[in-house]
């Protein structure tokens, strides 16, 4: 008689970015600041939860800032699911630089900026209401999160609900890109973004990347 390891089952990941904030669409790091999403980005989720209905789909987990679970919940409600939390899933803290246009962020912290815009991992970031992450800090843990809920869950179609600095942590990782090469795609508002987590090697697959047909008219792009 043959028996199979449930622990051994792949996992399929969607991995999910927040709808649109105000933020978002005036260029504002938000990093861990708590702000909801905007009216479009309310739209989005709808739209999101509308695209996902048919969808095999046995969890799903979120970050726990606002704009994360707002949109998560949006594709919960659809299913009669509800919305497990990991705060692990966050953006990354950008201390100093939170609440900030790029414009702003260039004049008030002139060397900070520079390293960040030069991709420099391991740049501290200045201090602020929330606790700076360098990349690669930030990278470690949110890939970190994803694959231990991949692991936690064999077998399972899991949908997590986050930020575009995850998607990228994410987006690196499954394409083996080094952490200092420039970011040359695009991380869209709630666009679906498909891996596979294989068990046997720990590897993450990338499936798909920026489906957003779902979504009109065209998505935003940057900032976290």
């Amino acid at each position: 008689m043959t028996t199979t390891n449930a622990s051994a089952a792949p996992t399929d990941i969607l991995l999910i970015r927040h709808g649109e904030t105000a933020w978002n669409a005036e260029r504002r790091l938000q990093g861990h600041l708590d702000i909801p999403l905007n009216d479009e980005g309310e739209r989005q989720a709808a739209l999101l939860a509308g695209a996902l209905a048919g969808e095999p789909l046995d969890l799903i987990i979120a970050s726990d800032l606002r704009r994360a679970h707002q949109t998560a919940q949006a594709v919960a409600d659809r299913r009669g699911l509800t919305v497990a939390i990991d705060p692990a899933l966050r953006e990354r803290g950008y201390g100093g630089f939170e609440g900030l246009l790029y414009s702003e962020i260039e004049e008030r912290f002139p060397r900070e900026f520079a390293a960040w815009q030069a991709r420099d991992v391991d740049a501290q970031l200045p201090p602020g209401r929330n606790v700076g992450e360098s990349f690669r800090s930030f990278f470690d843990r949110a890939t970190g999160a994803i694959l231990a809920l991949a692991v936690e869950n064999p077998g399972k179609t899991i949908a997590l609900v986050a930020h575009g600095g995850v998607l990228e942590c994410a987006y690196r990782l499954a394409r083996g890109l080094p952490l200092e090469t420039p970011r040359d795609f695009k991380v869209y508002n709630a666009s679906i973004n498909r891996f596979r987590f294989d068990p046997a090697d720990r590897s993450l697959v990338l499936g798909s990347w920026g489906e957003v047909d779902h979504l009109r008219p065209a998505v935003l792009d940057e900032l976290p």
